[in-house]
């Protein structure tokens, strides 16, 4: 059961400690078993090749309580098969999807008392983390690896339901290359965005809207989501890059819209078409959609919204994923992954 000395009304989205973490170490040419740590600490080598080479990856996920009383991950092996690939460009042994979803349900169980209760809009926000930890001094990979996941509980992203928000786009600054590593999960794309970000919050955006870096003329994604536009006949039309992420939430919505029957649109969207869309958002795990109400680029200002409103399509995709995430909607394509405590 939840614990009782926790007020969950209250919960945020940060770290948290709780009973333990789980750990992996590679080495040798093999994974290790399971551990579970309780201290939030690591030691490591400082040659590690995390620390050096930037070798490393990370997942974001999350549990559920559901209305049943059920403990469930939403889709484990999408994030897994995306870490594998992760990895793999890494040059980092993958961790196999059937090691990482069990991995994470262990975890869970392990920390039960710590998944919100159902009916306060929280839930366990799980990290799986890939690192080099052996020392490698030379640019090249390391020979030991440690695969770790955590977890902490998070509250409602936003209380009180969506609240929509501005957007800016930089053209000063770009987020991942052609051919480079935006379309994998690791620390580095984060990194190239955060002086933007900075500045962009300093300025009063709430969030950055990045082009593409070649010709900055087609939308690729926020900065740390992708990018989602509804047409008024309800299209749903989002980026085809192979610098943006593959997102688990935005997969997840374009199902959703294609079981509501819409049309449902993965290509290229050069920047003016931004004008003919009546619903825009930007999508991830931790909110699952964030509407965004305008979008200004120097001195062009695209009202998409009224700034407090929310589309109906938006809100519609909203309750249908945190339906099924909640077990509140039938979940038909099998996506929740129960834990056993």
């Amino acid at each position: 059961m939840p614990r009782t000395d926790i007020d969950w009304s209250k919960l945020g989205f940060g770290f948290s400690d709780v009973n333990c973490h789980i750990r992996y170490v590679w080495k040798d040419g093999a994974w290790g078993e399971a551990e579970f740590v309780k201290d939030p600490y690591i030691t490591m080598h400082i040659g590690a090749s995390c620390l050096h080479y930037g070798q490393e990856c990370f997942e974001g996920m999350k549990a559920f309580r559901q209305e049943s009383g059920r403990i469930v991950i939403f889709r484990p092996e999408e994030n897994a098969m995306r870490m594998f690939r992760t990895a793999t460009r890494c040059v980092m042994p993958p961790v196999p999807v059937e090691m990482f979803v069990e991995a994470c349900r262990k975890v869970v169980a392990a920390n039960e008392e710590y998944v919100p209760p159902y009916g306060t809009g929280g839930s366990l926000y799980l990290r799986p983390l890939l690192i080099g930890t052996g020392p490698q001094i030379g640019v090249a990979p390391a020979h030991e690896y440690t695969f770790m996941v955590m977890v902490m509980p998070v509250g409602a992203y936003y209380k009180g339901g969506l609240k929509p928000v501005r957007a800016v786009i930089l053209d000063d600054w770009d987020r991942a290359a052609p051919n480079g590593m935006g379309d994998v999960k690791v620390g580095g794309n984060y990194a190239a965005s955060l002086f933007a970000h900075e500045k962009a919050k300093h300025d009063g955006w709430p969030v950055e809207l990045y082009l593409d870096a070649k010709t900055h003329s087609f939308v690729e994604e926020f900065s740390t989501s992708n990018f989602l536009g509804i047409k008024a006949d309800g299209t749903y039309v989002t980026p085809d890059s192979t610098s943006v992420l593959p997102s688990v939430t935005n997969k997840s919505l374009r199902q959703c819209a294609s079981d509501l029957g819409w049309k449902v649109e993965c290509r290229p969207i050069p920047y003016g078409e931004i004008r003919e869309f009546s619903e825009v958002a930007a999508c991830g795990t931790a909110v699952v959609v964030t509407p965004v109400w305008e979008i200004t680029r120097g001195g062009d200002v695209i009202k998409i919204s009224d700034e407090n409103a929310v589309g109906p399509h938006l809100q519609k995709l909203y309750d249908t994923v945190q339906g099924i995430q909640y077990g509140t909607l039938e979940d038909k394509h099998g996506w929740c992954r129960e834990v056993i405590v």
